[in-house]
């Protein structure tokens, strides 16, 4: 991997490229904790927890009201008519990015239905390392199948992907900023705790490595003082682009 330093260059503004991950057991305990935040976060991602969790989308309506931007993380992925249905349908809901899983006719079917809505494919889970892959069937390195379906989703009409900040300077290096970059699985270098995200790296060298945003679920949610971590966070970002 290259130790070059890819800053993102798109015209997102700083406290914007924090996206905070809604995992939570309920849409009251998402109000609840988007109000303790207050303007410490003004993006967040809905997921797969809270859409069996009550009204998904007029929970969606109420971040909107309150000026907060959404990711809507529910990784789509079925036969590409299905998808490029529910892209399309989602498109009108006034969300600013999208996942989805698949091959690539899920991806160009997506693409051709996304409209105003940012669609974004999903390369490897941070959750996974090398050897959950190839239980999976993917006998290749994490960087080389990461790269082949950046360069597809680029080809094919996403606007981004989701990815490591492991590989997001090798996406750099080979395709420009001609993606948006996501990257999940950010958490401290020093006293971190065990958890499922084994690709992970720090808030700096998601942004050094070329992420246009950060997704941070847990550091905040679960430390003493989710705001107080939430504009430590933002100064690292914004710390980063001086």
């Amino acid at each position: 991997m290259t130790d070059s330093v890819f800053i993102s260059s798109k015209n997102i503004p700083v406290r914007e490229r924090l996206i905070m991950a809604l995992d939570v057991s309920s849409i009251d305990d998402a109000k609840n904790l988007v109000e303790l935040l207050g303007d410490s976060v003004i993006f967040y991602k809905v997921g797969m927890e809270l859409f069996m969790s009550g009204d998904y989308f007029g929970f969606i309506e109420w971040l909107q009201a309150r000026h907060k931007k959404v990711f809507v993380d529910l990784k789509f992925f079925d036969i590409p008519a299905t998808v490029a249905r529910a892209i399309k349908a989602l498109s009108n809901k006034g969300v600013d990015l999208a996942t989805i899983h698949g091959n690539d006719a899920i991806m160009a079917a997506a693409a051709e239905a996304k409209g105003n809505l940012q669609v974004l494919a999903v390369t490897a889970l941070t959750s996974l390392d090398r050897g959950d892959l190839e239980d999976l069937g993917f006998k290749c390195d994490v960087q080389d199948l990461v790269l082949s379906r950046a360069k597809r989703a680029l080809a094919l009409g996403c606007d981004g992907i989701v990815s490591s900040g492991l590989e997001a300077s090798l996406i750099r290096e080979q395709l420009g900023s001609r993606l948006l970059v996501i990257t999940p699985g950010i958490r401290p270098v020093d006293n971190r705790e065990d958890d499922d995200q084994k690709r992970a790296v720090s808030v700096e060298q998601a942004i050094r490595n070329g992420a246009d945003y950060i997704v941070v679920g847990r550091p905040i949610r679960d430390a003493a003082d989710p705001k107080a971590m939430a504009e430590t966070i933002q100064s690292q970002i914004a710390a980063q682009f001086i």
